[in-house]
């Protein structure tokens, strides 16, 4: 509620004049923060320790880097034809952004599924994503993307990300302990997406983004995100049980494969996309993340009615309806 307040509220007051610079310093030192906390709580041994469970992690990260930006660079081929050219890119973005670590544990722990595994694999996503998704960005979108990466935004993403980022896991030893015991610190994650939010839409409304975009750009969008969602729940559920893979790791697979991170896409698309639409940019990324949430909720609760009287066995049949 609060992103969708911020980009209404952009979008009737956004920031104008003086408060232009103060906004943009704000979310420059928000989005440096946030890398910074995600340093501080990404614990590297960890993720690497649970990699023994190579298949379970090597099928999900194949479907957030792989199958994600293989449908995006698909999409891509027919989207700018009937659709806004930004928001065309921004769907293509959205593919590239890696896996959400707190909804994806959390459905997965609703449903009964391998939340160990899940832990893990969302956690890895996220490391991995700081240097894959910026360097896939760099890679695709100026290849036919519809939108241009500066490449001396490189020198940005080391700033305010990557810098940021390998601060908080070098200080990790002294500082996680005090993260951990202040939960509330999670507030800061909250505010600062909601900040890039406005700063984002603000800067959009100043372009007059708005007057660039009908109301059946929107409805296509609505579509795609909805069906993107769709196709890649039924395929993080049906091909891992044709290898094999038990429910409970079905049930982590679904839940980390399909999931796009609103709190590390909306930094990096401030940072990559400068000079650009960037509330347009972004629009496909935050609908398609009020979509899984609202799908994925529907189907860990639906998991959960089913109750541990499931099949589990390594050998479950790819039969079983999710």
């Amino acid at each position: 509620m609060a992103i969708v307040s911020a980009a209404v509220t952009a979008s009737f007051l956004p920031a104008r004049g003086v408060a232009v610079p103060i906004v943009d310093t704000a979310t420059t030192v928000a989005i440096a923060g946030l890398f910074f906390v995600h340093g501080v709580r990404l614990h590297p041994r960890e993720a690497l320790r649970g990699l023994t469970h190579w298949r379970l992690h090597l099928t999900i990260l194949s479907f957030t880097y792989i199958a994600f930006p293989l449908i995006g660079l698909g999409l891509n081929t027919v989207l700018p034809a009937v659709l806004n050219p930004t928001l065309a890119a921004g769907v293509l973005f959205l593919t590239l952004v890696p896996s959400t670590v707190q909804s994806s544990v959390g459905f997965t722990s609703i449903a009964k599924g391998n939340v160990a595994g899940a832990i893990v694999a969302a956690s890895t996503s996220n490391l991995l994503g700081v240097f894959l998704t910026p360097a896939l960005t760099l890679a695709v979108m100026n290849t036919g993307g519809g939108a241009a990466v500066d490449p001396t935004s490189v020198i940005d993403i080391m700033a305010q990300i990557l810098v940021p980022f390998i601060a908080g896991q070098l200080l990790r030893p002294w500082l996680a302990g005090w993260v951990e015991a202040h939960p509330k610190i999670k507030l800061f994650d909250q505010v600062s997406i909601v900040l890039v939010v406005y700063a984002a839409f603000s800067e959009g409304v100043r372009e007059h983004m708005w007057q660039r975009v009908s109301m059946g750009d929107i409805g296509i969008l609505v579509v795609v995100c909805a069906s993107v969602v769709i196709v890649m729940l039924v395929a993080t559920w049906y091909l891992p049980a044709l290898v094999g893979f038990s429910r409970p790791d079905r049930i982590a697979i679904q839940f980390c494969g399909t999931k796009k991170s609103l709190a590390s896409g909306l930094p990096m698309a401030t940072v990559l996309f400068v000079g650009q639409d960037i509330g347009l940019m972004v629009l496909p990324l935050m609908l398609f993340h009020q979509l899984q949430l609202m799908l994925c909720g529907w189907l860990a609760n639906r998991y959960a009615r089913q109750g541990p009287q499931a099949v589990t066995s390594e050998h479950e049949q790819p039969s079983d309806p999710p």
